[in-house]
């Protein structure tokens, strides 16, 4: 009993107060799920330099670019500044972007732009058509559509279940809160709700680690 409180007392309880902190304006201490078990991007898609692309087991921010990559390339330096920069070091954090067939020199000059004043090593695309692209789209059973380009400004949280988490429920202010994506076209956006909800996601993993590791010394 006794050394299962000294656990929890060096283990458990500043990851609890982290989580606390770090939620800033998001009243959850873990990320509700809006779509469970989304499916994996699929494996016949074309990528980048042929390189596997999976949302197994990695913290992903997924997007999809549209046919406009570089007129939005905007987009793309704000979630890098805001996003990525912070976060790359993760080992197991990643952007995957689903385009169109037809714009892979678009993104690979996006990256070579990017690539300017960020290792862009943790950016994936894959390309398909715009068919199966809205397919996948659907399968995240979101209420946002895609726009006549097979694109939005919208990126996804997904965990390493595949599970896109977002917000849902209550805000601290008690009213009804509902938020499936972060639009790249707000910096607010990036740096108020989606940074505080990466913090989140990530905390819940190294609350995980640690709980497995102080059971593996048990």
């Amino acid at each position: 009993m006794k050394k299962n409180l000294v656990l929890f007392v060096l283990f458990i309880l500043p990851i609890v107060a982290y989580l606390f902190f770090a939620s800033g304006v998001n009243s959850f201490i873990t990320l509700p799920t809006i779509t469970p078990t989304i499916p994996d991007v699929n494996s016949q898609w074309t990528s980048l330099n042929g390189e596997k692309v999976t949302l197994n087991n990695k913290i992903t921010i997924l997007g999809f670019t549209g046919q406009d990559i570089m007129p939005n390339s905007g987009n793309f330096f704000t979630l890098n500044q805001k996003i990525y920069n912070k976060y790359r070091e993760f080992k197991d954090f990643q952007m995957v972007f689903i385009a169109p067939n037809g714009t892979q020199q678009e993104a690979q000059t996006l990256l070579k732009e990017l690539g300017k004043i960020a290792n862009v090593s943790g950016y994936h695309f894959v390309f398909a058509s715009p068919e199966a692209i809205t397919a996948y789209h659907k399968e995240l059973k979101l209420l946002g559509k895609l726009d006549e380009k097979t694109g939005t400004p919208n990126v996804y949280i997904i965990d390493k279940k595949r599970n896109l988490r977002g917000r849902k429920g209550k805000s601290v202010q008690g009213e009804p809160e509902y938020k499936e994506g972060y639009n790249t076209t707000s910096a607010s956006d990036l740096h108020n709700d989606m940074m505080d909800d990466v913090k989140i996601i990530l905390a819940e993993y190294r609350l995980a680690l640690k709980r497995n590791n102080a059971n593996r010394k048990i």
